[in-house]
């Protein structure tokens, strides 16, 4: 091999990564090429406008219980073990001897990628796959390397995703069928039994979450975009939250919309595209992610469409909530080409509040945005984990638990540090419910989000009047221009004032159950930010 670019026979193919008898190993192909092969393959279908579409069968979302870690003595003392399922040496060994023996007689797609945009903390990832629209994909959500790079590419970690795979949970130390190992002293990915694409990002994703803390580089969970003054801003949240759509500012440079690496240089992209979610996608609420959903090399997944006409229905959610688009970074125009930029000014943790009592926008001392990073409160919206129906409220600490392989407290203390050296002003914003809790009040106006945040990252917002939240104790603001001034006291919003009240003391009563794990972990200041505390006061 000296390019690492074609196709490569079974003789070729036996010496890649330890593989026997491949039928052949289709290698860095890119986006024509695999989209002819997902069609010649049955695999997916092109509809208007372009983009290829295909379904991820009964896995529509990520399957966090399925995934495992390989326990030895490198992770025994690192890895979070009550946040991360083990799995010992000696049965991840027997998997990955079983994934060589199902790949046989198999044609596979591998390219070569980067997960980082910062030379100095990127990994190479070399992924396998065996459908040719799962290459297609993490070749959009990864960073490509350019042309030149590949004749001297050596692969740090390697993934191998068979969907068509099952797992033996007695033979392979598993749960079901599907599984998601992952050995992170070999660098050695395993997925098997779903065919859900976003399983390999995050895989890299938490394979960086294990690294980088170590170099003094914080991971985030969290989208990224910065104004015309090089002021760049962070959006913490979980999927569903709205990273994508608010990072998606037509008058700021979009960063990335879902995994950033904070280093002592500044921000930097984990990846080199995005994966927006499409229900109810519209050209009118989100123009940018609309138009790159209909180009070609986009790829849909689980959406439903017209077979004569191939007109896609974004509001049709009748395989799953979850459907997804997608594409490289330059499909939005006015993407960062680097993936990098200079130190956060402000820093928005978004939390879908399922319970309807957050104000929309609240700003945050240094103490009470670790408090918020470390409860990570939000609720998880359907279809993003299998099984789940309807919306969910749920803390999810560094708003990305399951992808979390240290204790969270390394994070967080490396984040605060980094908000004291800088002076970063940091927000927590609902994008979650108004007027009632799930299934009462409505979610919260896009307009209206949009239009607070505007104020926050010009900076007009820090000059606006406040108040305490009565029971958060965090500073909301009384009035901003072009918001109706009810909505910023949520109490208002509600048709009863008792329930309201009710509503809000439980949701205090579940962040202070929540937080005790992590009081012996935190100083008296974070501790006295909690919603309980500023009660009594």
């Amino acid at each position: 091999m000296t390019d690492n670019i074609g196709v490569f026979n079974s003789a070729q193919g036996a010496e890649v990564s330890g593989f026997r008898k491949l039928k052949a190993v289709r290698w860095n192909f890119e986006a024509a090429r695999l989209v002819e092969e997902s069609i010649r393959r049955g695999e997916g279908s092109l509809v208007k406008g372009g983009a290829l579409a295909a379904d991820t069968g009964q896995h529509t979302g990520r399957s966090p219980k399925d995934k495992f870690v390989v326990r030895d003595a490198a992770t025994e003392k690192v890895v979070w073990w009550d946040n991360n399922a083990a799995m010992s040496p000696e049965q991840f060994d027997v998997l990955y001897a079983d994934f060589i023996a199902h790949c046989e007689g198999k044609e596979l797609f591998a390219q070569d990628l980067y997960g980082g945009a910062d030379p100095a903390h990127r990994v190479r990832a070399r992924v396998f796959t065996e459908l040719a629209w799962h290459s297609l994909f993490i070749r959009n959500l990864l960073i490509r390397p350019e042309a030149g790079e590949l004749a001297n590419y050596a692969p740090e970690m390697t993934i191998i995703d068979l969907p068509s795979f099952k797992a033996d949970p007695k033979r392979h130390g598993c749960r079901s069928e599907t599984v998601i190992a992952i050995d992170l002293t070999r660098k050695i990915v395993l997925i098997g039994a779903s065919a859900y694409a976003g399983e390999m990002k995050k895989s890299v994703f938490t394979y960086l979450n294990y690294v980088l803390p170590a170099k003094g580089v914080v991971p985030m969970h969290c989208s990224a975009n910065v104004g015309p003054r090089g002021d760049s801003a962070v959006f913490f949240g979980l999927s569903g939250t709205g990273k994508t759509t608010l990072s998606a500012d037509p008058e700021r440079t979009l960063i990335g919309d879902d995994e950033h690496g904070w280093s002592k240089d500044g921000v930097f992209n984990f990846e080199g595209g995005c994966y927006a979610k499409t229900i109810k996608l519209s050209a009118e609420a989100e123009p940018q992610i609309y138009a790159a959903s209909q180009m070609f090399g986009t790829v849909l997944e689980n959406v439903v469409f017209d077979e004569n006409t191939r007109e896609v229905d974004f509001d049709d959610q009748s395989k799953t909530e979850n459907t997804r688009s997608a594409y490289p970074l330059d499909f939005i125009p006015n993407a960062s080409r680097t993936g990098r930029a200079g130190v956060p000014k402000n820093i928005i943790m978004l939390t879908a509040d399922a319970f309807g009592v957050m104000p929309p926008i609240a700003k945050l001392t240094p103490a009470e945005a670790m408090y918020h990073f470390l409860s990570g409160y939000t609720a998880k919206v359907a279809g993003t984990e299998r099984g789940l129906v309807g919306v969910e409220p749920e803390f999810s600490t560094c708003f990305g638990s399951p992808f979390l392989p240290r204790h969270p407290s390394e994070y967080a203390n490396l984040l605060r540090e980094l908000i004291a050296k800088h002076h970063v002003d940091c927000w927590l914003v609902n994008t979650g419910w108004t007027g009632g809790k799930y299934g009462v009040g409505r979610r919260m106006p896009i307009r209206v989000t949009r239009r607070l945040l505007t104020a926050a990252l010009d900076g007009s917002l820090n000059r606006a009047d406040f108040r305490r939240d009565p029971y958060f104790g965090f500073a909301v603001p009384t009035s901003v221009p072009g918001v109706e001034p009810h909505i910023l006291y949520p109490v208002k919003t509600w048709a009863s004032k008792a329930e309201f009240a009710d509503t809000a003391k439980k949701l205090v009563d579940m962040f202070r159950a929540n937080f005790k794990k992590f009081e012996s972990h935190v100083d008296e200041a974070v501790k006295a930010a909690a919603p309980a505390n500023q009660m009594a006061a």
